[in-house]
């Protein structure tokens, strides 16, 4: 990888993580913890590809296993992120961009569910049935349902940064200029989130910049009364 797609992916999963760690993972929310670190590492592959991705997932995953309070084997995250982050880098177009939101909001929910399953399955071998006390498909839903209210605000926002980090010709082809907001708003690849209340719509010949609709988030609400231990970056 060039040097701007390590400085970036480095920058973006470090933020990542300490808004995982420091902010999501403290919320105390039913079943998982939104996992801000998957959808950084989703949104890295759709650009860079399998390969980067695959590095990237490692990487980040290596450092949610380092990260305190960890409360898993290290390695154990690194392994799930690598794999999910090859898969997903195999849905990058050639030569091309996603065109709609449909093929990234179905990348977010196959990843959800198989990191889910994947990191579930990998403690069960390691002797940690620690996904039974709360089940499995409850796991399933909550993460599903965290990682779909978190995409909108995250994976275009990472995807643009992407494109632009890299120069790649096909981010810049449609922004009709050097304008910054024009570019961030084209990258954003049209995505409309039913219920989400985010739209990003495509700049105007005016330089219209992108309309962001309002959004009452539940994501904050809902403290739950369960004792304030605080888990590792995914929980089970």
């Amino acid at each position: 990888m060039r040097i701007n797609r390590i400085l970036l992916s480095t920058a973006l999963v470090a933020v990542a993580l300490v808004v995982q760690v420091g902010v999501l993972a403290r919320l105390h929310l039913p079943g998982a913890v939104p996992d801000l670190l998957l959808l950084v590492v989703l949104g890295l592959a759709m650009v860079y590809g399998h390969v980067a991705g695959a590095f990237i997932g490692f990487g980040a995953g290596l450092l949610a296993d380092l990260a305190p309070p960890s409360d898993h084997a290290i390695g154990r995250y690194a392994l799930v992120l690598c794999v999910i982050g090859y898969a997903a880098g195999l849905t990058k177009p050639d030569k091309s961009r996603h065109r709609s939101a449909s093929l990234p909001l179905t990348v977010v929910v196959c990843a959800a569910i198989g990191s889910t399953l994947l990191y579930a399955g990998v403690g069960s071998l390691a002797g940690d049935n620690a996904g039974n006390t709360v089940g499995i498909p409850l796991l399933l839903f909550t993460a599903t349902v965290y990682d779909l209210v978190l995409a909108p605000f995250s994976v275009p926002l990472v995807m643009a940064l992407a494109r632009r980090a890299d120069n790649d010709p096909v981010a810049g082809e449609s922004s009709g200029g050097t304008q910054s907001g024009p570019m961030l708003g084209e990258a954003a690849y049209g995505w409309l989130s039913t219920g989400s209340g985010l739209r990003m719509s495509r700049p105007g010949r005016g330089g219209r910049t992108p309309r962001i609709g309002s959004q009452r988030g539940g994501l904050l609400g809902g403290k739950s009364n369960k004792p304030a231990r605080i888990k590792g970056v995914k929980r089970l």
